[in-house]
């Protein structure tokens, strides 16, 4: 019965429901654009095998492992926790033979995988979101490449894969950790491995241009029996992979690493959903709450208040139900509009595609029909319990209900919002997400004691619009006594500024603190080199141009990832390998021990890291170096300038042999004249070595996936803003029409409309300044020490200028519809 009564409501008050069915669809589509998202990374394989062709692989760690366990009485836990490596330590002599003499072993073919860096005239050779990784000839054979074009490759010469565009008889420069090489092409192969470019050299050149003491993995022809028989064989010192799981074996950095983008969508599904619920809710808690009078006539008549809230519950059921119709396609355009930006962003492997499940998308419905009838239950409660008459006198002033409760759920998110900020480490690598979380807490508090807050700011911004005339004192009148709904129109708004600002500026803050720290830390050396063909140069090529006479003092950091143990997780920490000489060129901020006695078993480590772990200098942390191999070096300094440069400081040889790219990405040079050093080097430029630019790509394209979610956030809370003006507006048609009936000018009552609306942004933005602040403040204390409200004030000005723009806009155009002479037929002529 309530259902049908429902479908028939809707049907007749279209209009009515208009404003929640929009912001249900909307909130639907991010729902399953993030759901999409999220599980699509989740669900994402390695792409295709490389080692198609073999029935088993044999490859060293690809992770490091660690097993803590805790005796808790009456049973042992155990947990063992991964941590993925960059790199890949080479088999040793010993697996290789024992591999190749089981029994049942038909061929056993070595594969040396190292990532190296092409360039033809003076340009870099890449295929656009592949990495570029060289193999010996030998293991193309169980791989899906094949000749196309050309010959095999002899001493000398290079056969490259199609989609690097390089015609046989070019001659490419190759540059890997040992060197560079000028070698010719001979022929093209063609092949599918998503996220791979191929580069096959010849085997008698493979240990000189890799590094590599051995095979990075190996893949062998056997019968299933043997292939158990090699396991046993092996006995450890290496994991056999079968089936799906032989890609495994292949270079890490060389397969798609989806744990980072797990991480950002996630963020990305955490955004969206709290935006969705959070103004879903207030729209449709600002319905109900229009809907007092008829609400009251409902008891009246002798509805209980069981049989109200079946009606609205299933309404609103319906509202969201129909929302779905649009808002699913919606959602699955938009997965594959971000899927495409964030793989630009390079936030997402370029492999990464969207898969478009049906039981997310039901998921996203469910969601979005579970808010909109939680919402209606909780505003329809109090309208559903109350006597008619008081409902009725509501319906027309608004009313004061609940006050203790609302201080205590208040108080209790504002102890959880400054718990996040003062326990939780926000100069870590989970900042930003807990600024979030912060943030979200601190909305929620200030929705819990709304109609307080706003009642207090509303009085205040009457007596400030008073001074316009007339119309001014009249509209502040008239907000003091809509309390609630003034407090519809203010949320969204306050949501739309806090929860985009914190994010926006927040990364603003992290990067200004990360240029300056650049800065300082190039303030003594005069020009830094970088390769312009390729990721970087050899050390021993580095360590030549800082022994030319007109160098007094060099510093050479080779970019690399370590593997540190904390509270039984092993966590990947960026790094730099750091070779210096004569004076100083690089300035770290060290504050305990010296950098001058960094050697072959020492380490170097930054403030926040050591006073994470409990480090001192003396210590011997066990670390894990970009291709497994675990080292227990001494804690020689700690250092503060640590931002866009590493958490660790090893020796630069160390990191070098250890990493499968180890190249020089950046040289300062100190001395008089030391830009001419590489003036007329080929591949090399020299530039300002205080440039805050350097070495910041990784956090500029941080910055702009922040950027994008802030866009859909921002997207969607505007049109839920203008969607909510567009409600409340439209609610008071009779009001408005009595108005006019009274005497007044369309022109009076647009001018009363806007006073209003003035007066609404003008609170929402004084709380989500207020709650902006109290969030990106604490969290650029946590980066340097210094309190912040924003790093570029332009940027924070437009931004309030933009949203205060925005929420007079929303106000004055359902205004000008809602008065125009069709909308109030009350008035003739």
């Amino acid at each position: 019965m309530s259902a049908r009564l429902a479908v028939a409501s809707v049907r007749h008050r279209r209009a009515s429901f208009a404003g929640t069915f929009l912001t249900a669809a909307l909130a639907v589509a991010l729902l399953a654009a993030g759901g999409l998202l999220l599980w699509s990374v989740l669900t994402a394989g390695p792409g295709a095998d490389r080692f198609a062709r073999a029935d088993a692989t044999v490859a060293g760690a690809r992770d490091v492992a660690v097993t803590t366990t805790k005796d808790k009485g009456d049973k042992v836990k155990t947990k063992t926790k991964t941590e993925r490596l960059t790199g890949a330590e080479p088999l040793p002599d010993t697996v290789v033979r024992a591999v190749a003499g089981v029994p049942g072993v038909e061929s056993v073919v070595e594969d040396h995988a190292f990532p190296v860096a092409l360039a033809a005239e003076g340009a870099p050779v890449a295929a656009p979101g592949a990495a570029t990784v060289a193999h010996g000839w030998s293991s193309a054979a169980l791989t899906p490449y094949r000749l196309v074009d050309g010959t095999a490759p002899g001493r000398g010469e290079v056969v490259l894969q199609r989609d690097l565009g390089v015609r046989p008889g070019t001659v490419v420069r190759l540059t890997s950790r040992t060197g560079t090489q000028e070698l010719r092409v001979v022929g093209v192969v063609d092949g599918d491995v998503p996220g791979q470019a191929g580069v096959f050299v010849p085997d008698s050149q493979v240990p000189a241009l890799s590094g590599l003491t051995g095979p990075t993995a190996l893949a062998i022809r056997a019968e299933p029996a043997a292939v158990d028989a090699v396991a046993e064989a092996v006995d450890g010192a290496a994991t056999v992979h079968t089936g799906a799981d032989k890609v495994a074996a292949d270079l890490p950095g060389a397969v798609p690493d989806y744990v980072g983008a797990v991480s950002v969508l996630g963020f990305t599904l955490g955004i969206t959903g709290f935006a969705a619920i959070f103004v879903l809710t207030g729209t449709v808690s600002l319905s109900v709450r229009q809907r007092l009078r008829e609400l009251a006539l409902l008891r009246t008549i002798g509805a209980t208040p069981r049989q109200l809230h079946r009606i609205l519950r299933a309404e609103a059921a319906v509202v969201a139900l129909l929302a779905a119709v649009p808002g699913l396609p919606a959602g699955v355009a938009l997965a594959h509009v971000l899927a495409a930006r964030f793989r630009a962003l390079g936030a997402v492997p370029a492999q990464l595609t969207v898969d478009v499940n049906v039981p997310v998308l039901v998921a996203a419905v469910a969601a979005g029909v579970l808010v909109t009838t939680s919402a209606t239950w909780v505003a329809a409660r109090r309208a559903a319990r109350i006597p008619p008459t008081l409902a009725l006198q509501e319906s027309a002033v608004a009313g004061r209900a609940g006050t203790a409760p609302r201080v205590v759920v208040a108080a209790v998110l504002v102890a959880g919002a400054v718990a996040v900020l003062t326990l939780v480490p926000l100069g870590g690598p989970f900042g930003m997400g807990m600024s979030f979380v912060a943030s979200a807490l601190l909305l929620c508090a200030t929705v819990a004691v709304g109609p307080l807050l706003v009642g207090a700011l509303t009085a205040a911004a009457s007596r400030a619009v008073a001074v316009t005339g007339p119309l001014g004192l009249l509209a502040g009148s008239l907000a003091r006594a809509g309390n609630q709904r003034v407090v519809g129109v203010v949320v969204p708004l306050t949501l739309m500024f806090a929860l985009n600002a914190t994010m926006l500026l927040s990364g603003d803050v992290q990067a200004q603190v990360t240029a300056d720290q650049q800065v300082a830390r190039s303030a003594l050396s005069d020009v830094r080199v970088a390769a312009t063909d390729g990721p970087g140069v050899p050390l021993d090529r580095a360590q030549d141009l800082a022994r030319d006479p007109r160098v007094s003092g060099a510093a050479a950091t080779i970019g690399t990832r370590v593997v540190v143990t904390r509270d039984g997780k092993p966590e990947d920490y960026p790094s730099e390998g750091l070779w210096a000489t004569g004076e100083d060129a690089l300035d770290l901020g060290v504050v305990h021990g010296d950098l001058g006695d960094l050697g072959s078993r020492t380490v170097a480590v930054s403030v926040p890291l050591a006073r994470a772990n409990g480090w001192a200098v003396g210590d011997r942390p066990t670390l894990w170096l970009a291709d497994g191999t675990p080292v227990r070096p001494t804690i020689v300094a700690t250092y503060t300038r640590w931002r866009g440069f590493g958490d660790l400081v090893l020796p630069a040889g160390l990191a070098a042999a250890h990493d499968p790219r180890g190249l020089v990405g950046s040289l300062y040079l100190r001395g008089d004249d030391v830009a001419a050093v590489v003036a007329d080097v080929p591949g090399l430029a020299a530039t300002a070595a205080a440039d805050p630019r350097a070495g910041a790509a990784d956090l500029r394209n941080q910055q702009a996936a922040w950027e994008l979610m802030v866009v859909i956030s921002l997207g969607f809370t505007a049109i839920a803003v203008v969607n909510t003006f567009a409600v409340s507006t439209a609610a008071r048609r009779r009001e408005l029409g009595d108005l006019r009936l009274s005497g007044a000018t369309g022109r009076q009552v647009h001018g009363l409309l806007d006073r209003e609306a003035v007066v609404a942004v003008a609170i929402a933005l004084v709380l989500g300044c207020a709650v902006a602040g109290a969030v990106v403040g604490t969290f650029s204390i946590a980066q340097d020490g210094r309190w912040r409200l924003f790093a570029d004030p332009l940027r924070y000005l437009g931004m309030v200028g933009a949203v205060g723009l925005l929420g007079i806009v929303a106000g004055a155009v359902p205004a000008r519809i809602v008065v125009g002479r069709r909308s109030l037929p009350l008035i003739a002529g």
